[in-house]
């Protein structure tokens, strides 16, 4: 690890978020940092550099986070429905409305507890590369608070491309229904957190959006939308890996 390295995965994933940014298109910044990482490591010591469990085990929740967020809303839909079959809708979408909030926050939480950690250790590899912490590594509190007030500062300006996408483009969404998807998107970034996975709360939201969606009726979903946000899913990674493989062997010419 390099400062150069770890610059060049940066350019790699902050290029490709901005890209599907501007089509609106929920791809995983987590994903695409992981990319970059490994193509700047490839362009600098070849295949040797990567260590390929780890990386399985993340490729490998690409597809497995959307899954399980799909089949926790799913069963979340059809309990909740089951339960509240004698409520008005009026008493339903009420009730809902607060409960929101509950799930929202768990969702946020399981957020930072497993997206925010991923920027926290490319700051802390590289102040240990340098010799900045010693012979231990460990994160700096104060690596803690900026990625917690980066990621807060992002969450409140808007991505509103994608909020819309989210929001009304893949299904539309009553209050019981986001309580539904956000509690199982939650569940699964806890567990996947807990077991040091380092999966996108991107996919695991979209999965359990479809999830509710088809619980509802199957032609409730739009799957043309949710195959084009799949394909996005798949190539963010050799994606951002190409891109920041070029910036590491452009600024590694220029350097000498």
């Amino acid at each position: 690890v390099s400062p150069l390295v770890i610059f060049s995965a940066l350019m790699g994933a902050i290029i490709w978020n901005v890209v599907t940014w501007i089509f609106g298109i929920p791809s995983s910044s987590s994903h695409a940092l992981i990319g970059g990482l490994v193509g700047a490591g490839l362009a600098k010591s070849g295949f040797d550099a990567v260590v390929w469990s780890g990386l399985i085990k993340t490729a490998s929740a690409i597809f497995l986070s959307p899954a399980i967020g799909f089949f926790l809303a799913l069963i979340l839909v059809l309990t909740v429905s089951w339960i509240f079959v004698r409520q008005t809708p009026f008493a339903v979408d009420r009730t809902f409305r607060v409960m929101q909030f509950i799930s929202a926050s768990l969702y946020s939480l399981g957020h930072g507890g497993n997206d925010a950690q991923k920027t926290m250790g490319i700051i802390a590899v590289l102040l240990y590369s340098q010799g900045y912490l010693g012979g231990e590594f460990y994160v700096p509190f104060w690596v803690v608070i900026t990625c917690q007030a980066a990621m807060a500062l992002g969450t409140l300006m808007g991505g509103w491309r994608i909020v819309h996408t989210m929001g009304s483009k893949i299904t539309r969404l009553n209050p019981m229904q986001g309580f539904c998807a956000e509690t199982g998107g939650a569940i699964t970034l806890f567990a996947a957190t807990w077991l040091g996975i380092p999966v996108s709360t991107t996919h695991t939201i979209t999965g359990a959006i479809i999830g509710v969606g088809a619980a509802r009726r199957v032609t409730a979903v739009r799957w043309g939308l949710a195959g084009n946000i799949v394909w996005a899913w798949i190539i963010t990674l050799p994606s951002a890996a190409a891109i920041s493989a070029l910036f590491y062997l452009v600024f590694a010419a220029i350097s000498g």
